[in-house]
């Protein structure tokens, strides 16, 4: 345990230009940083874990999402408020994404500069605009929600979305520990996703179906995406595609 300690203190300290250009990294340094956490762990034990893991945090974020969309409506909030909203929380999902990617992938072994930079702004840009709009949106189309659309926001903000992409990769590259609390990253994936069906609403009061319609794509739009951009994603491309590495670097019973 002691010796595994001090392999990781010493991998720690493994200049980050290494990460950007491997080849100018010494052998012996680079195989230290891609020790593996679990030698039992697979791909597949890590990502059922995973979702496991998640669901909880989601079916939370979910149902507290429906009693704001209730709260909304309540109070006649105008569909502009939450376009901004949107806006808002849309793109900060994006830079945690892209930093929780590459956080992933360099914890799996993964370097250099295109290699992280595609793979972050894929993983961030890309499966966030998954979460937060597509999915919504065939959850708008579906349930026969008055005001259905598209809301890309790395074209229609591309001066904000796209600028914090590329900040959430170098943050990624900067600490392989993320140290945002996992629950924030839910809560603001969980935001996107509501303010993006709240711009569909008419002000009308839901039906009962429709609210766990909503709820259900809320729960999908965060769940699939979040492991899938943190973790398998990132995986496909990692010199270690069994390394014991989780969403946001957090730690799980298994």
């Amino acid at each position: 345990m002691q010796r595994r300690e001090r392999n990781e203190t010493r991998a720690a300290k493994i200049p980050r230009v290494y990460f950007l250009f491997p080849a100018k990294c010494p052998r012996a340094v680079y195989s230290l940083h891609r020790h593996k956490q679990d030698p039992t762990m697979t791909q597949r034990h890590i990502i059922l874990r995973e979702l496991r893991a998640h669901a909880p945090f989601t079916a939370i974020g979910s149902l507290a999402g429906i009693f704001l969309l209730l709260g909304l409506i309540a109070l006649k909030t105008p569909e502009s408020v939450s376009h901004h909203l949107f806006i808002v929380l849309h793109p900060l999902h994006v830079l945690l994404s892209a930093q929780a990617t590459i956080a992933t992938y360099r914890r799996a072994g993964g370097a250099g500069f295109w290699r992280i930079f595609w793979i972050g702004y894929i993983g961030g840009v890309g499966i966030g605009t998954l979460s937060d709009c597509l999915i919504p949106f065939f959850g708008e189309w579906i349930l026969g929600l008055p005001n259905p659309g598209f809301h890309f926001g790395f074209i229609e903000q591309w001066w904000l979305v796209n600028p914090l992409a590329f900040i959430g990769i170098a943050l990624g590259v900067w600490s392989a520990r993320t140290r945002i609390p996992h629950g924030l990253h839910v809560w603001i994936s969980t935001g996107a996703s509501l303010f993006h069906v709240a711009m569909a609403m008419d002000g009308g009061i839901p039906s009962i179906p429709v609210l766990a319609g909503i709820a259900l794509f809320l729960f999908l739009s965060v769940w699939i995406p979040c492991c899938t951009s943190d973790i398998v994603f990132p995986l496909l491309f990692a010199p270690d595609k069994n390394a014991a590495v989780g969403c946001c670097h957090h730690h799980h019973s298994h």
